[in-house]
């Protein structure tokens, strides 16, 4: 027991702090965080590198950076944790070759587990990723019992998504949004569409078949129909079965790749870490997310768009001087560094070939210049320097063989403006390049889809009314060489020869009241069109070949859309689906046209919000094409007499009802005369004889009225 002194000492500090004491319990009960007692936040990554100490925090810090593009990472400063954990052997001086991460939601490790899956750490080292209640699963497992293989799932053949090439009719489909309607109609181009399917299976099930826009493949084996709050939905086969679901909420734009391998969605949600989904269509795997903006790039535009490789070997987007780009299907980064592009503005891709056309302005005391790459070697085919430019728009020819660049070049004073047209032939050795002058301005050039010419639309002012429509030919017919054959009496034959390369102007049409071109996808023929809210709608059908013209009007059109052979093309009034008034409604609706400017089938909607005609591949190659249209004549009694056919089917199939009821018709009557004839003794009978139906029992009397229908009185002096 302590001293009194000690007491008394301690009894008069208590009464000087009376009235500092808290009237708090002296039972504290701290707020901690609630208790995690499963582990679903966490991953194992494996097959990793194993590292020296020296190398270790390096390491790690990729991981950390690989990561944190997924989700994030659980972090503590005061442990200095950054949210993975690498185990390292001290007496070997190494790292395991494994980590664990700690995640901040479960939903980002499941992620991680599905993106990082199989992903290419290094060209030695490819990622394998578990979570961590499955490897507690797996330790448990009994490994001295016997392995028995699982019993594999019974064998569901896949819907054949080509079968709708085998259409014995050749005919074509196209896709219509509408009201609340999807619908898949077939087109012959001589009689009415004719519907293939109208998610008829889905409203039965009570679902929703598409809910926004819907796209169809390149090739037209799939139809994907998004829906927003799910994502996107493929279907394919004879009955649009369903061959796949792909999660992207809020869903508003996808791209196929073109050969159809992979499938890219986008929410176009700036906030979204993963608002750019690529998928393996055939898996259905997530192969990659990303961000709708890359890093550094300004936030204030349009976002850089990814654009596939004709082979789908490669995935590009352009950031801030410089082109990512990523390998299929690994979607690791191209030699691990990006493409440098110092000033780059636009970027595209060969439709034929892995190679990259891009251009840059004018940097310090650098002259601008288009550049052609060569992936994946990076090497630089071609480059041409351009001075006083202040901006350049790029078309590929589809065939792969002609790049057009339109230069737009200021003066030194930077108040006058004037165009040229570069023109790179990409099919000859060293790349030549011509430049086409134009002093107007060119509002749109566009190439024919099978050849080598080109049309563009110019005029002395951008804003004028009447444009000029120019065509050019990058091949041209030389100069006919001396005639072979006996001269007199026989008709002197000119030799064929080759088309030289050397530009070439065929015409230019003047007056023209158009804003956009459009090539049927068989050549020759061309659309000038005037679409938009104030344009007058004028459709001009021009054959390039045969230099006739005809005119139509579509009031209010605003789109123009070739189907696949060339045969026939649609004009359509659309409105946005995003909601809100849509001022021309009463206009909606599309009309089909002949590719000779004759107008087949015309329908009309209260809201009408998309038409896109199915792809196809052309499966001939350019002999046969030729083999064909030498024998076309041989093959016109067969087109003749199936079409006859084709025809006599369609109508006896309208006419199946009026045939039916003239058939009960004609029944009755004859059963009325079997009855008249079975009963013809008791009708003589009854009138003694006399038979009203024999003529001779007649007397006819003919005769002749004469009535006045007016009289004319004329005094005659």
């Amino acid at each position: 027991m302590p001293p009194a002194e000690d007491l008394d000492r301690l009894a008069q500090e208590a009464e000087e702090l009376d009235g500092y004491f808290s009237d708090a319990p002296l039972d504290p009960k701290p707020l901690y965080p609630p208790l995690r007692k499963t582990f679903e936040t966490s991953v194992v990554i494996t097959n990793l590198p194993k590292v020296p100490q020296a190398k270790f925090e390096k390491l790690t810090n990729v991981v950390v950076k690989l990561t944190t593009k997924i989700g994030s990472l659980v972090t503590d400063e005061a442990t200095q944790f950054n949210g993975v954990f690498m185990p390292f052997d001290e007496e070997k001086d190494s790292s395991l070759g494994f980590c664990i991460v700690e995640f901040a939601t479960p939903e980002d490790a499941e992620k991680a587990v599905t993106v990082l899956q199989g992903y290419s750490f290094d060209k030695k080292h490819q990622l394998s990723v578990l979570s961590y209640p499955r490897c507690q699963e797996l330790k448990g497992l009994d490994t001295a019992a016997e392995f028995v293989a699982p019993t594999p799932a019974p064998f569901e053949e896949k819907p054949n998504v080509a079968e709708w090439l085998e259409d014995p009719h050749q005919r074509d489909a196209f896709v219509l949004r509408f009201q609340n309607e999807t619908v898949v109609n077939w087109f012959d181009h001589k009689s009415d569409p004719v519907v293939d399917y109208d998610g008829s299976r889905e409203k039965e099930q009570g679902v929703a078949w598409c809910q926004y826009y819907c796209h169809w493949s390149p090739a037209g084996s799939y139809l994907a129909t998004l829906v927003p709050d799910k994502g996107v939905i493929l279907w394919g086969g004879k009955g649009y079965d369903k061959i796949g679901r792909f999660v992207a909420p809020g869903v508003k734009r996808v791209v196929f790749s073109p050969q159809e391998n992979y499938l890219l969605t986008n929410n176009e949600d700036p906030s979204d870490p993963a608002a750019i989904k690529v998928y393996h269509i055939a898996t259905g795997n997530l192969l990659r997310a990303f961000s709708l903006f890359p890093e550094k790039e300004a936030r204030d535009q349009m976002p850089p768009p990814f654009l596939w490789s004709f082979d789908d070997k490669y995935l590009a987007r352009m950031g801030q001087d410089l082109i990512t780009i990523y390998e299929s299907p690994s979607m690791r980064l191209l030699d691990s560094r990006s493409l440098a592009c110092d000033g780059i503005k636009e970027f595209q891709w060969s439709p034929v070939a892995n190679v990259i056309a891009y251009w840059a302005p004018e940097a310090n005391n650098a002259p601008a210049h288009v550049d052609l790459i060569e992936i994946p070697s990076r090497q630089k085919l071609r480059q041409k320097n351009l001075f006083n430019v202040s901006k350049c728009n790029m078309v590929f020819s589809p065939t792969g063989d002609y790049l057009a660049v339109k230069v737009t070049r200021h003066t030194k004073s930077k108040k006058t403006f004037y165009n040229n047209i570069e023109l790179f032939r990409l099919s000859q050795p060293g790349i030549p390049v011509e430049m086409l002058d134009i002093q107007d301005a060119v509002m749109a050039l566009t190439w024919e889809p099978n050849g080598s010419r080109f049309a563009m639309i110019h005029a002395e002012n951008p804003t004028a009314s009447k444009v000029q429509v120019s065509f050019y030919d990058m091949m041209k017919k030389p100069d006919a060489l001396p005639a072979t054959g006996v001269v007199g009496a026989k008709q002197l034959k000119k030799a064929p020869q080759a088309k030289v390369p050397e530009l070439n102007k065929i015409e230019t049409l003047h007056g023209k009241q158009c804003n956009y071109l459009f090539w049927s996808p068989a050549g020759s023929t061309i659309i000038m069109a005037s679409l938009g809210d104030s344009a007058s709608g004028s459709i001009e059908f021009y054959d390039v070949d045969s230099k006739t013209l005809v005119v139509k009007e579509h009031y209010r059109a605003n789109q123009v859309l070739w189907d696949p052979s060339g045969r026939t093309v649609a004009t359509c009034v659309t409105q946005p689906l995003e909601g809100g008034h849509f001022k021309f409604a009463m206009d909606n609706g599309y009309i089909l046209w002949s590719f000779q400017g004759k107008q087949l089938y015309q329908e009309s909607f209260e809201t009408f919000y998309e038409f896109e005609w199915r792809p196809r591949e052309k499966l001939l190659s350019k002999k046969d094409i030729k083999k064909v249209r030498q024998n076309l004549k041989t093959y016109e009694k067969q087109f003749d007499k199936a079409d006859r056919r084709r025809e006599r089917t369609r109508y006896l199939e309208e006419t199946a009802g009026k045939r039916a009821e003239r058939a009960k018709i004609r029944a009755v009557l004859d059963r009325n005369r079997t009855m008249l004839r079975r009963q013809r003794d008791k009708h003589l009978a009854l009138l003694q004889g006399y038979d009203s139906e024999d003529e001779n029992n007649y007397v006819f009397v003919e005769l002749t009225v004469e009535k006045i229908l007016s009289s004319k009185e004329e005094v005659v002096m």
